[in-house]
Order: structure tokens, then sequence, then C-alpha cells
């Protein structure tokens, strides 16, 4: 609970965060979920099934479908808790669900991080282009951030634990909602190396991605635009999703350390309504990424096109065809005959 005084029916401690939590969380999820199942399993049957061979830039996209993907099918799972505020799943599905969202949190920070990189090498420094989309880099990259991800989020299923209520209802607590004095330091070593850092390799990317595209006599070539497109969208990311979350989730922490001491119930609950707000919008990085896929080349573009034209055979209509047929002399010199296409 955001304060021990929540039973107080002051207007002060109105608790609109669990108003947000019933009805905003659910919504949110909901739509999440649908869009990014459906665009995720689309995303990755293009890419298996139209778009190879790949190159390093592929793999990069396909495993960040499947983190999304991951984290999506998660999702039910939490829109029936939030609904009906009890979680009937048991303890370890909690610590697996709660593992999901930030593993795909901290898995797609560092994926655009390295398309970031990637996208760099190809533009800066074109004579290593060739090197850097070798299908080989795409796959180092994507085994070292599995690898750097499960590192990072492994401790906190630890720390993630259900709750028994007053009302002998259970709750599958959030991370930051867990014991202050636990997560404070490893919250804060997760945003400093699982985000700021890879923040800061994005914007000097994107400052010498875009310097090096505001000039030249091919300023408004479509991959030119199309890069510059892309860098400015996963810096969009960033700003968008993965900032405010961050930020809120430190204040959310902070302030369950100062519950102990007289803090304002409005404070409290009002930094806890935020953060909760923050956490469907870290999840809309799925929506970003989507778009991004669009943005990677023109072949992805051309495969969607193709998948919504597409049509089984017997579906197709025979189309009659004008046949000009030369006739014999004193005949008429020109006929006509509707020929079915096959």
């Amino acid at each position: 609970m955001a304060s021990e005084d929540r039973d107080n029916k002051t207007p002060e401690c109105f608790p609109v965060d669990d108003y947000i939590k019933r009805s905003y969380l659910p919504i949110m999820y909901g739509i999440i979920f649908v869009v990014g199942l459906v665009g995720n399993i689309n995303s990755i049957i293009i890419y298996v099934v139209r778009l190879r061979p790949w190159k390093s830039s592929s793999i990069i996209m396909v495993n960040l479908a499947l983190a999304d993907l991951l984290y999506v099918l998660c999702l039910p799972f939490l829109v029936h808790y939030y609904i009906h505020d009890d979680w009937i799943m048991g303890e370890a599905m909690c610590r697996i669900v709660r593992f999901s969202f930030h593993f795909n949190l901290y898995g797609s920070i560092l994926f655009l991080t390295c398309l970031s990189v990637f996208r760099y090498v190809v533009v800066v420094h074109p004579l290593r282009a060739a090197q850097v989309q070798r299908t080989s880099w795409g796959v180092i990259a994507c085994l070292a951030v599995w690898f750097i991800s499960v590192l990072e989020i492994i401790p906190m299923v630890h720390m993630i634990t259900v709750k028994k209520t007053e009302n002998n209802m259970t709750s599958c607590l959030d991370f930051a909602s867990n014991d202050p004095e636990e997560v404070w330091v490893y919250g804060w070593l997760l945003t400093v190396l699982g985000y700021l850092l890879p923040l800061v390799v994005v914007c000097l990317s994107y400052i010498r991605v875009a310097c090096e595209l505001a000039g030249g006599p091919h300023e408004g070539r479509p991959n030119r635009v199309r890069a510059r497109r892309m860098t400015v969208l996963i810096l969009v990311v960033f700003v968008l999703c993965f900032t405010p979350f961050h930020i809120l989730r430190a204040l959310r922490v902070y302030t369950q350390m100062e519950a102990q001491r007289p803090v304002p119930c409005m404070l409290l609950i009002g930094v806890n309504a935020a953060y909760t707000i923050s956490r469907p919008l870290a999840g809309l990085n799925t929506f970003f990424n989507l778009a991004l896929y669009t943005l990677a080349g023109d072949r992805f573009h051309q495969a969607v096109l193709g998948l919504l034209r597409w049509r089984p055979q017997f579906l197709k209509t025979k189309r009659p065809i004008m046949v000009a047929v030369i006739g014999q002399p004193g005949r008429n010199s020109m006929s006509q005959a509707n020929v079915l296409k096959s």
C-alpha cells in the first residue's frame, strides 16, 4: 500500500492509484497484447518467409520481435490480475511475469542500442559497412544482448514476492513495490548500466549520424532519409517510453523508504499513480518497434504490401483479354475474340 493510512477516508488520502491500477492497467495491457501479438507474429513471419537471406540488422530485428512476443504473451495474466485484484497463479508465475517485463525492457534497450551503433558504422564509416552487415555480427550482437539481459535481471527474481492483503487477497508485487531497502541499490544499478549507459551511446550515435547526413549532395536520397528517421525513432523510444519509467520508479522506491517518516499521504499516492501510468508506457516500445521494422529497409515494406495483396489462387478472377486476329483477304481485316486468361 502506498500509505498506512489508506483506510482513512479523508479526501487527501483518496486512493486514486488503486483506481488507476484497476481501470487503466487492464485496458493498456490489453491493447498492447492485441497489437503486439498480431504485429510481432506477422513481422517474424515476414522476416522468416520473405526476407531471406538476412543481414546483421535483420537478425537483430527478429530477436527484438521475439523479445516483444515473449513479453506480450505474459500480459493476459496481468490483465486478469488487475481486473480481479487477486493473483491466483502462485509465486513462481508472479516472478516469471514480472521478470518478462523487465527482460523485454532491458533487452529492447540493448537491441535498439545495437541498431544505433550498426547504423552509425554504416553511415559514418561506409568502408566498414559490408563487414558490419555480415550475419556473424548480428548473431554475436544478439547472443551478447540475451546474455547481458539475463545477467541484469536475474537478481530481480529473488526480490519479487507475493503478499496477502487485509481482505485475504493475494498481490503480485511489482519490483518497485517490494522492500525498498532491498531494491534501492539494485534499482539504481539497473538504471545506470541498463538505461543511462545505452542512452549515452544512442545519443552519441544520433549526433554523429545527424551530422553526417546533414550535408552533402545526396542528402535527400531515400536511404539517407530512412537512416535519419530510424535514428530519430530510436531516440524517441528512449525519451518517451524508457525515461519516465526509470525516473518514476526511483521516486516510487524513494517515497516508500520515506514512508516510515511523516510524509504527506497524497505525495505517496501521487508518485505511485504516476509510476503506475509509466509502466504501460514503457511497454509501448513494442508499438514503436513495429514502426521501426518498416524503416529498416524497402524490402520489409514491400513484403508487407505483398502480404496484404496476396490472395489464394482459386479466388483470383479470370479477366477476359482482347486478342487481335488478322483475317484473310476478302474478309474483315480485323476481328476480335475474347480469350479467358488461364
